[in-house]
């Protein structure tokens, strides 16, 4: 295609450049994740190729160290290639075998783009392709964003939200079905529902991930292996596994870890579906925190920053703003992955570029968005008990105790006449003789009526 020149502080080559002329599209860069994976098969499979014979020693020894350098964070200001980019993931992909082959270079003391020296491609990249390397570095940065990221996000939200509903426990607040008013509720067991469903969604991301684990690598081309080693697919995968403490583990049929994108997919699915139940968990903050004066205010978020540039001290529910629009996000990029996913044709889905990024993006900010919430929200949320009792003693829907005593027909009837006159349920029910004081006092007992068993 032609002589190009490269900067002589470029660690890529020309098919890199040819790929950033080519789509200079979002501005948007391969997620450091994404590149941390990519180094670790780099790595791996130099490794393996040298204990089996198909690169010299001095040459894998050299792309090894030039991966150990850009993992410690040197040069990674060379991964230039736009997320959207040439399909399957080819121009990210020689862009990392030009970086590791032009620094391997420099270490045996010779000059970048020597490459009759140490080739991107027939060294850095011997016995892989594209078609292979690229859905098993989605692989692995998925399961690196999970354990670095969002895990430890969804364990100390769950803590947080079990300390709230331990230290809210007898805390009585009017239910609200409809967005009426409905019985009553205890305050901690709302904190203890959200810390069910948060510690669910970990567990069932758990289960979606376990795919993750199984690696086409090594199945080349179009997954029948050709021009590798017939050992290098097991000894490089068992050597990732070693260098990512996970226990990964070869596919069963290489072409179908290569076309099938239902791992990614299911593993997305699992996201939104958090992402459904957190923007739920947000907006249900933002309400019970309205307010101060003309809203519910049940509780008391921690105010972290000024609310408005013309009201004086407003404070708004900005941690769980930020949650909604991560929420979308991330519901956003789940459609596309799926788009995505059922977009290949034959041997190869070329649509994985848009495919990690989305996911290994949604999988980081779904764990920083949890971190920052739990942090600066879920840890410093205060009730406003007075507010509770409040709603909880003038809710109307406290007649519904009343039902298996005076019957469905009075128990409405006591309950429109508290609405038009502003009498209490319990006037109307003793100026009626419907019920004893006593009687009366045992049934609507808040915190009886609220008790709900572990």
């Amino acid at each position: 295609m032609g002589v190009r020149q490269i900067p002589a502080t470029a660690y890529y080559g020309i098919q890199t450049l040819r790929a950033v002329e080519n789509f200079p599209i979002s501005g948007l860069k391969p997620l450091p994740t994404y590149i941390d994976a990519c180094l670790l098969i780099k790595k791996a499979a130099a490794m393996a190729n040298i204990e089996l014979g198909c690169i010299p020693p001095d040459i894998g020894s050299a792309i090894i160290q030039a991966a150990d350098e850009i993992l410690q964070g040197s040069w990674r200001d060379q991964f230039v290639v736009d997320v959207y980019q040439a399909g399957a993931g080819t121009s990210h992909h020689m862009n990392v075998n030009e970086v590791l082959a032009n620094r391997a270079l420099e270490i045996l003391g010779d000059t970048k783009g020597n490459y009759d020296r140490i080739s991107p491609n027939d060294h850095v990249n011997y016995g892989q392709s594209t078609n292979d390397v690229i859905p098993t570095a989605i692989r692995i940065g998925g399961l690196l964003a999970l354990q670095k990221t969002l895990y430890p996000a969804l364990t100390n939200a769950v803590a947080a939200l079990q300390d709230k509903a331990t230290a809210f426990r007898d805390i009585v607040k009017s239910g609200r079905t409809h967005n009426q008013d409905a019985v009553p509720v205890r305050l901690g067991e709302g904190f203890r529902a959200w810390f069910h469903i948060i510690a669910d969604h970990h567990r069932r991301l758990e289960r979606a991930a376990e795919d993750l684990m199984v690696l086409g690598l090594g199945g080349s081309a179009v997954g029948t292996g050709l021009n590798t080693h017939p050992q290098y697919r097991f000894r490089a995968i068992a050597i990732l596994a070693e260098l990512t403490g996970m226990p990964l583990q070869p596919a069963p049929h290489m072409m179908a870890a290569m076309q099938s994108m239902a791992p990614f997919a299911s593993v997305s699915g699992a996201l939104r579906n958090l992402a459904v139940d957190l923007l739920k968990i947000s907006h249900d903050l933002r309400l019970m925190d309205s307010g101060p004066k003309t809203g519910l205010k049940e509780i008391q978020l921690p105010p972290v920053q000024p609310g408005s540039s013309i009201m004086p001290g407003k404070y708004n529910p900005v941690m769980a703003e930020m949650t909604s629009m991560v929420c979308f996000q991330v519901m956003g990029y789940d459609s596309a992955i799926a788009l995505a996913a059922q977009a290949g044709q034959l041997e190869l889905n070329v649509m994985m570029p848009l495919i990690a990024y989305n996911l290994i993006h949604s999988i980081e900010i779904l764990g920083n968005t949890l971190a920052a919430l739990t942090e600066r929200c879920l840890k410093g949320i205060t009730a406003v008990e007075e507010r509770c009792e409040a709603y909880a003693e003038g809710s109307l829907a406290l007649v519904t105790a009343l039902n298996t005593h005076i019957g469905y027909l009075n128990a409405a009837a006591v309950a429109k006449e508290s609405l038009e006159t502003g009498k209490s349920l319990r006037q109307i029910v003793l100026e009626k003789g419907l019920m004893t004081a006593e009687q009366l006092a045992q049934v609507l007992d808040l915190q009886q009526m609220s008790y709900m068993p572990e």
